[in-house]
């Protein structure tokens, strides 16, 4: 099973639609965006700077001015799709000479001598904290020059920038309260293509979260590399520069969470992504007290063999990681959690990848993204440590984990069977026009009859049959 059908990538590669300003330049803008959420988060950030300086989007990239293709590097398979889609634009470039292609996000810094002058697939680069420059470099590309700025900060969070929601569903919106990331696991490119962490004002989050439920959305995710590194004590300071008493009083995750599910008890919260060895109790007890912060929880494992995730620099030991499930289990009993996997990082044994499945069969995850492991440029793991496992052992041990986790989805989804779920309405089947969808507490995905519902609502379905992913059933009081 190659990757892409392996992780969830129902958005990769979608033009992202914005409405038109109020004074327009008379200019037409493509945006795609690939990767995690916090691409399509920053896609949104760049949508909104260039709206202000009167761009229109359009979804027809041949009638586009500009093309942005905002990329993510974390995986080789996502990069090699950047570049194929780059060379694909560079060939309209043929018919109109006049087209400026660009460069968003996490490749720009690796690639962009290499994608500007050797290979001339772009006019443009623009790492993830320099979305501000954008109307600057477009103009100097007009020109005919060649325009980058990968600088990276130590304190943009964009945090004054109000997102246009793209392609919105107008239920759920994501927030993003922190951005780059501290924790230099061996096989991450994200501390170099994203920077150091730093986090955003709660007052800003909070305020985000109550213009859009004013406006009629549901739901917001909490976006960041690792959401329980979040801490605010007024001016971005990190924690090593915090005295005792400003630390005492500074605002944590756990206390940013309750924050924003105070907003209204009909706004939903959900969050992403958890460091395992940074969740603390106090955040599993915020989820447990409101019952409008989703019971969902994203912990990635990595591996399940302690060496392996010594070697990947993650700060926690498979008996650690275990114990940590357990106490999610006791705070939050009805909680469901996902995970990331990689198979075949260097030097893996068959009995460490062994220790793996093994883990699977004691937490039995929900769902999972996993990955066979492929070396990124400036990590530790490339430095360090020799990429030696041969690609078929890779990918049958990748299968092998894929196959128990569909294993153990279909388990989980099928627990849902015979109960009634608080489901919150996003849109109409994929499958059919007289069924609506949405996702529970769990995130799990629930189908039920259309009848008058509509995006937006909650409605209590009780489940009387599922697929391996998705509950169907019916509305109920």
């Amino acid at each position: 099973m190659s990757e892409s059908k392996i992780i969830d990538e129902s958005k990769q590669g979608e033009s992202l639609m914005v409405s038109a300003p109020v004074s327009p330049n008379g200019k037409k803008l493509f945006l795609e965006s690939y990767g995690c959420a916090m691409n399509f988060s920053d896609s949104e950030i760049v949508a909104s700077i260039l709206k202000d300086k009167g761009f229109t989007t359009t979804k027809d990239y041949t009638e586009a001015d500009i093309i942005f293709v905002n990329t993510c590097a974390i995986r080789e398979g996502a990069e090699q799709r950047v570049r194929k889609r780059l060379t694909d634009f560079k060939k309209i470039k043929k018919t109109n000479p006049d087209l400026i292609v660009g460069m968003l996000g996490c490749m720009a810094e690796r690639l962009k001598s290499k994608l500007l002058e050797e290979e001339q697939l772009v006019d443009i680069v623009v790492g993830p904290d320099a979305y501000r420059s954008l109307p600057e470099l477009i103009e100097t590309a007009e020109t005919g020059q060649k325009a980058v700025n990968v600088l990276l900060s130590k304190d943009e969070t964009y945090a004054d920038i109000a997102p246009v929601r793209l392609d919105s569903n107008g239920v759920s919106a994501f927030i993003s309260i922190m951005r780059g990331c501290d924790n230099m696991c061996a096989f991450c490119v994200v501390p170099f293509t994203r920077g150091r962490e730093r986090s955003r004002d709660p007052e800003t989050i909070v305020k985000e979260a109550q213009d859009l439920f004013d406006r009629g959305y549901r739901e917001v995710t909490l976006l960041g590399q690792n959401v329980d590194s979040y801490l605010w004590a007024g001016g971005g300071l990190k924690k090593e520069n915090l005295t005792k008493e400003e630390l005492q009083n500074a605002t944590t995750f756990a206390q940013l969470l309750e924050k924003v599910a105070l907003v209204h008890a009909d706004l939903r919260v959900r969050f992403s992504t958890s460091h395992p060895k940074d969740m603390t109790d106090d955040v599993l007890h915020i989820i447990n007290r409101y019952e409008n912060v989703c019971k969902y929880i994203h912990l990635p494992v990595q591996s399940g063999n302690s060496r392996i995730l010594e070697m990947m620099n993650r700060g926690y030991s498979r008996e650690w990681y275990i114990e940590r499930i357990a106490v999610i289990r006791r705070i939050v009993p009805d909680c469901a959690i996902s995970s990331d996997t990689i198979t075949g990082f260097c030097s893996e044994t068959e009995e460490e990848h062994q220790d793996t499945l093994s883990l699977m069969e004691s937490v039995k995850y929900d769902f999972a993204y996993m990955f066979a492991y492929s070396e990124r440029p400036k990590t530790m793991a490339e430095r360090k440590y020799e990429d030696d496992v041969p690609e078929d052992i890779k990918k049958h041990r990748l299968q092998e984990v894929v196959d128990l986790q569909q294993k153990h989805s279909g388990e989980r989804t099928r627990e849902g069977l015979g109960k009634i779920h608080r489901v919150l309405v996003e849109k109409v089947s994929k499958k059919s026009d007289n069924r609506l969808s949405g996702r529970n507490s769990q995130n799990v995905t629930v189908v039920f009859p259309r009848e008058n519902y509509k995006p937006g609502d909650y409605v209590n379905v009780l489940a009387t049959s599922c697929t391996s992913a998705t509950l169907i059933g019916v509305v109920v009081e």
